[in-house]
């Protein structure tokens, strides 16, 4: 499914259909507790969703078909996994980027932009993974305007704590293959900071992919409704690629800051083990996760990470 300024456009097999949505899905409809036989129930209160739309792009839907190629779609299908944001604007709203995937693929440059100015960004992503359940793969590209040590000390950063980690030449072809190879019939999306070299590695792969995603990019504005066009683009190979706008602003939604902990897998085993049941490794004595970064168990950088992101989720 594909969403542009309110409408949807929804593959059906072999069919394209243009449908808008019922107001229905834009409301919760709460009703009082009754007798399970009860054939009739009165609804007592009606909200609005938490969410700037009910239906994002990657969506399974059901949609009744008017037969002129365009439709209405009644009911969104439970979801598997999701990448959302909160929207701007005062009001607390979900923001749903993409849903359904496979893998996200994480595009980050070792030079030009350098890495170590990111690492938080590229943190962020992964405990988002982890929040959603969605596997990543760890792209570090134009490895080839930087020493092997360089990026190989981070490779293994992410290695040790279990991540699949590439690196990437666009330049030379080094590991696009495995690239390929890893999207291959699969629904993913690409994310990194601008300049990572996302663009160039979706040429690679595939001539004019890069140049399609930017263009929907480039048409997104900000404000309250900042995708204003996203869409699936399907690989020759096989599988599609997402398309998300926006995705250097992405915050974790609806975390609390407290359980961060959870979703840095190095820091999971470590939990319940230190003084106080209720510690998040910040300022409290006697924390299991500060020793270990003490000891080196923990890469600081990876802490670091960890209390910026806790500050501010």
């Amino acid at each position: 499914m594909q969403e542009h300024l309110g409408r949807y456009t929804v593959s059906a097999g072999d069919r394209l259909v243009d449908c808008t949505i019922s107001s229905k899905l834009r409301k919760n409809l709460e009703y009082p507790t009754a007798d399970p036989s009860s054939l009739r129930q009165r609804v007592i209160a009606v909200r609005e969703i938490r969410s700037v739309s009910p239906a994002a792009v990657g969506d399974f839907v059901a949609f009744e078909d008017t037969g002129d190629g365009t439709g209405m779609i009644y009911e969104v299908l439970n979801r598997r996994n999701k990448l959302s944001r909160r929207a701007a604007g005062r009001k607390p709203l979900e923001q749903v980027l993409i849903a359904n995937l496979d893998l996200a693929v994480l595009v980050f440059s070792i030079r030009q932009p350098d890495l170590l100015f990111w690492l938080e960004m590229l943190d962020r992503f992964l405990a988002i993974c982890e929040l959603e359940e969605i596997p990543p793969l760890i792209c570090l590209s134009k490895t080839d305007l930087a020493e092997e040590a360089d990026w190989r000390s981070i490779a293994s950063l992410y290695e040790r704590i279990g991540y699949r980690t590439l690196s990437i030449s666009a330049a030379h072809g080094t590991g696009v293959e495995s690239v390929r190879e890893a999207i291959r019939g699969a629904v993913s999306v690409f994310m990194g900071p601008s300049g990572a070299g996302k663009t160039t590695l979706l040429n690679t792969l595939q001539p004019g992919l890069g140049g399609r995603v930017g263009e929907v990019n480039r048409a997104t504005g900000r404000g309250r409704h900042t995708t204003t066009h996203a869409e699936l683009f399907p690989l020759e190979g096989g599988g599609l690629v997402g398309d998300t706008p926006g995705l250097r602003e992405l915050s974790l939604w609806n975390v609390d800051a407290d359980q961060l902990h959870y979703l840095f897998l190095e820091m999971r085993p470590l939990i319940g083990s230190c003084r106080f049941r209720d510690c998040v490794h910040a300022q409290e004595p006697d924390c299991a996760v500060k020793a270990a970064v003490a000891s080196g168990q923990i890469d600081p950088r990876r802490y670091d990470s960890y209390l910026r992101i806790r500050e501010r989720p």
